[in-house]
């Protein structure tokens, strides 16, 4: 039983170093600008909590042995307080680490405006979709009443104020569409419950939260599609709340405005 208990840890560990080291499933390139600061953090949490699993693993498979060889002696080891202290000072250390070093990304990634030329879009959740409102011509989106005017079946399903006249030429968009190497300021809205906008690629993931408006911003560095989804758990159709975000060189995005324009 011993033996049989030896070999399977350690075929799991060899199994856990194999998908350590060769990771074959793996995040998608990064499109954002930000998309390496937050990745270069990310290694180095997966390579420290990666080599600590392994000497753990290591040190039960050899504390297994000495005590399967000692079968039979008598006497039981009371352990070593000294190091029981030492690796639980460690370990705090290693905590607060992790924590003032995601607490210094945050700020650098978040704690600040976007830039005054950010182009601004409204992403709004609503069970089960996204949409993506952008502002017309006049570069002013218009009032939105939810609870008063939403209404999918009429068109409507922001909910748009048909009084105001700001709200006229508003682009409303099932896909979020994207300029290249342009800032991007988006205004996070949700109709209902928790929804949470989850762009694998950009390494962006923001809750949109009902009664909050919640701004985030990002840049985009690479032309292409890339996917959409909600990390929140919201309902039936969770499932449903996929999109597409498709990042256009700046041409291609003013010729796509200009034609939805035309459609509004």
């Amino acid at each position: 039983m011993a033996i049989a208990l030896l070999l399977a840890l350690i075929l799991i560990l060899a199994g856990c170093i194999l998908l350590f080291v060769s990771h074959p499933w793996w995040f998608p390139a990064g499109v954002a600008a930000d998309a390496a600061a937050i990745d270069h953090d990310f290694h180095h949490a997966f390579w420290i909590l990666g080599a600590l699993f392994i000497a753990a693993q290591l040190l039960l498979v050899l504390f297994l042995l000495r005590a399967w060889r000692r079968k039979g002696a008598s006497g039981f080891s009371r352990g070593d307080w000294r190091l029981e202290i030492a690796w639980t000072i460690a370990i705090a250390a290693l905590f607060f680490w992790f924590h003032a070093s995601g607490g210094h990304l945050w700020r650098n990634l978040r704690l600040h405006a976007a830039p005054s030329d950010s182009l601004q879009i409204e992403v709004t959740g609503a069970q089960f979709q996204w949409y993506f409102r952008y502002p017309g011509p006049d570069g002013k989106l218009g009032r939105v009443d939810a609870q008063k005017f939403a209404a999918a079946e009429e068109g409507n399903p922001l909910g748009l104020d048909p009084e105001d006249p700001a709200g006229k030429d508003d682009i409303v968009s099932a896909q979020l569409v994207l300029p290249v190497n342009r800032d991007v300021l988006l205004q996070l809205r949700s109709q209902d419950v928790i929804h949470s906008l989850f762009i694998p690629a950009m390494r962006f993931k923001q809750d949109a939260v009902p009664g909050s408006v919640i701004p985030m911003h990002l840049r985009p560095t690479s032309v292409g599609n890339y996917e959409i989804a909600c990390a929140e758990l919201c309902g039936l159709g969770h499932y449903r709340m996929r999109a597409l975000v498709r990042v256009l060189s700046g041409a291609d995005f003013a010729a796509w405005l200009k034609a939805r324009s035309s459609q509004e």
